[in-house]
């Protein structure tokens, strides 16, 4: 009897253990981002500055012809355009380094068409250096767009020797100002350009060389995609996968591919919304920003839908960022701030429809309102194997005297893009909005505002289980 004891002893004494172990991780499902790219994704704003010879001569594409001389920006403070940037929360800035007229902002070695034959300080300066040094003394990150349409250089259209130049240029900048964390190309221009072929696949692997951590943008990646559009618009479904081999940079067509995605691509390309604060990319003094409703528009259709905002906000003739600019952007970060400082799941009680590992396994659905990024609500096994009937996530003892008209969903993407399809209810009952695609962040701004003491997230489809890091409820007044 005293041996039969010590026996169930043992047992039960294994299962508390088996109890307590904290469960493995599920397997993520590819294709999953880099270091990079997250990093990237996080910073879910940024800012570029379009700024070159258009700027004088009241353009936005330059004929390449325009003298050197038209370049004298008596004022220029890259500092004011940083600082600006970072009141308005942004820690990524990009520059044109050169534009389509191929005048460049810095003294290439390789023409005579820069800053160099300028007057502008004494024909000594260098935008883009006075760019970096900016940004790093104020710790933001760098980006640089180097034209590969250029208008002014004899070389365009032969296809060795231009391809050589163009290479040349993108040494000098990858080479001589440091760590660089994004690098922009595109396949934009005119109808009537000289035919050209750009030995894109070259310079990708030219730019890693150099530059191991940066992120390579263009309209197939490889790190990341345009959205195919400049209104700053993300489709309503918007996978963050898509498969490179079917595009062609600059190839025309494939702006709804770019703007949804694709839930079988084998390619991990995360979408960034370009869209200028005003109606051009460069300053023209009879144009203005953007309202605030309009920014706010843009936030919730790209950020909201997974994708990073790229903001232009263009520096004027003197070299500064317009005052005006400047207190939208102030504007447009106290808005965002008034609206997602406050979140009324803080304190709610989350409940599942299962949780893998059990009690203690460390996947529980309280995860989603812990505020980290590393921790997720995971289902359990025995719930991934019946997914006909989808998963769903509560949170329950809300304050119904509160009223929320935002909600704010987000994946795990570290382990993959998964959620194809979702609902969220109030009370159980009315449905509040639905929607397809979630990945780094899903905002639905409701019609109207909602008092509600539980909150239910279903999951009516996903790409195996769905791994939910954070659920959030706000308000926002602007609408």
């Amino acid at each position: 009897m005293r041996r039969l004891s010590f026996w169930l002893l043992v047992l039960l004494l294994h299962f508390e253990q088996l109890q307590s172990r904290t469960a493995t991780p599920p397997l993520p499902v590819l294709p999953i981002p880099s270091v990079a790219q997250l990093r990237w994704q996080r910073r879910e704003i940024i800012m570029f500055f379009h700024f070159g010879m258009n700027t004088f001569t009241d353009r936005e594409w330059g004929t390449g012809y325009e003298s050197p001389g038209l370049f004298d920006p008596a004022a220029l403070d890259a500092g004011q355009w940083v600082d600006a940037a970072a009141a308005a929360g942004v820690d990524l800035v990009i520059l044109t380094a050169k534009h389509h007229d191929g005048f460049c902002l810095w003294p290439s070695r390789y023409t005579d068409h820069s800053v160099e034959r300028s007057p502008w300080r004494g024909g000594r300066g260098d935008v883009v250096r006075e760019f970096v040094d900016a940004a790093r003394s104020r710790g933001v990150d760098v980006g640089l767009y180097l034209s590969p349409w250029d208008r002014h250089e004899k070389t365009y259209g032969q296809e060795i020797e231009y391809n050589e130049y163009y290479m040349a240029q993108l040494q000098e900048l990858l080479t001589r100002y440091g760590s660089v964390s994004e690098i922009w190309f595109d396949g934009a221009k005119g109808k009537n350009a000289t035919n050209m072929t750009y030995y894109f696949q070259d310079w990708f692997q030219t730019v890693k060389q150099l530059q191991g951590s940066i992120n390579i943008f263009s309209d197939a990646g490889p790190d990341i995609r345009w959205v195919g559009d400049e209104s700053g618009f993300a489709g309503p479904t918007c996978w963050s996968s898509i498969n490179r081999t079917m595009l062609k940079i600059g190839e025309a067509g494939i702006e709804n591919y770019l703007n949804t995605g694709d839930p079988r691509g084998t390619d991990w390309v995360p979408p960034e919304c370009d869209v200028s604060i005003r109606p051009g990319w460069f300053w023209h003094k009879n144009e203005t920003a953007k309202p605030l409703s309009q920014l706010l528009d843009i936030y919730y259709k790209s950020v909201g839908r997974n994708c990073v905002l790229l903001l232009n906000v263009p520096p004027n003739t003197t070299g500064l960022i317009s005052d005006a600019d400047v207190v939208r952007l102030k504007e447009f970060r106290s808005a965002l701030n008034t609206i997602f400082s406050t979140d009324f799941a803080k304190g709610s009680k989350a409940q599942a429809s299962s949780q893998r590992g059990g009690k203690n396994g460390g996947f529980a659905a309280c995860n989603v309102l812990d505020g980290e990024d590393t921790t997720y609500w995971a289902p359990s096994e025995v719930d991934g194997r019946r997914q006909t009937s989808g998963y769903w996530l509560k949170l329950g003892e809300l304050d119904p005297t509160v009223r929320f008209n935002v909600i704010r969903i987000q994946e795990a993407i570290t382990m993959g893009q998964r959620i194809k399809q979702h609902k969220v209810y109030a009370d159980g009952k009315a449905v509040v909005t639905n929607g397809t695609t979630v990945g780094h962040k899903r905002l639905h701004r409701l019609e109207s505002a909602v008092h509600a003491r539980a909150v239910r997230i279903w999951i009516k489809e996903s790409k195996g289980p769905p791994l939910i890091s954070s659920v959030g409820l706000h308000f926002d007044p602007f609408h």
